[in-house]
């Protein structure tokens, strides 16, 4: 039986990706319970794709490649979560910012019955071992507290890249995601909220390697998407739990 699916999305990681799987699978094998890594290529432009597939065949066998034609990191999370098989599903990012290892902070949780749990940055400041550049710190804490105040309080990080859930939660979660871009971690949070789901906010091990893909003008997009999304939640197009 497997325990644990790690959904890994990949835009053009060819050159990171596989140590990040070999870091993730020689932890993995390690442990006592069954597992699964699913690297959704989302639409890269460069050999992400042809990597995880050469390594499924040799040394990561417990990895496999899902070609994502459809562009934004949480339409490739959503795939992932779809073909997930393990009763907990866990994203993380590809350059492997949070390892895998961080898991151990979240088992208490998951398997104390609440759904969502989810890493944060901002809660103990001693975990970032190599901080972003100051505006991007800026920009992220400014944008969380804005997150708070409109949609989401009480949670302090809601763009870290570490999250993990009960499958069978994640599922009907990621069946009402209607944005895919940047801002679709605000709302599968805010969807987690509205069906009732717990969420714990664990602070959690990050590193930033450069390299980033996010651009300055996913910011601005994110404070657009920030208030369809409040606009959803008031108007009810989150509350079905089919």
């Amino acid at each position: 039986m497997i325990k644990l699916s790690v959904i890994i999305p990949a835009y053009n990681e060819e050159k990171r990706i596989e140590k990040t799987l070999r870091a993730v699978d020689s932890y993995l094998e390690k442990q006592n319970f069954g597992y699964e890594i699913i690297v959704i290529d989302n639409n890269s432009k460069d050999k992400t794709f042809e990597v995880v597939r050469k390594l499924e065949t040799t040394t990561v066998q417990n990895a496999r490649a899902i070609k994502q034609w459809v562009r934004g990191k949480g339409a490739a999370v959503q795939l992932g979560i779809a073909e997930a098989r393990g009763e907990f599903a866990v994203f993380m990012d590809a350059d492997n910012a949070t390892p895998i290892s961080e898991i151990e902070k979240f088992w208490q949780y998951l398997e104390s019955g609440i759904e969502v749990v989810i890493g944060s940055r901002y809660q103990d400041q001693t975990t970032v071992k190599i901080k972003q550049p100051f505006y991007k710190i800026l920009l992220s804490r400014m944008s969380n507290m804005l997150i708070q105040i409109v949609l989401i309080p009480h949670i302090k990080d809601t763009q870290c890249g570490f999250k993990a859930f009960k499958t069978s939660a994640a599922t009907k979660i990621f069946k009402h995601l209607t944005i895919f871009g940047w801002a679709f971690d605000m709302e599968l949070l805010a969807i987690a909220l509205k069906l009732s789901y717990r969420i714990k906010e664990v602070p959690v091990s990050w590193e930033e390697h450069g390299g980033s893909h996010v651009p300055l003008k996913a910011y601005l997009q994110s404070l657009r998407d920030l208030f369809i999304i409040k606009w959803k939640a008031l108007t009810g197009k989150y509350s079905s739990n089919e």
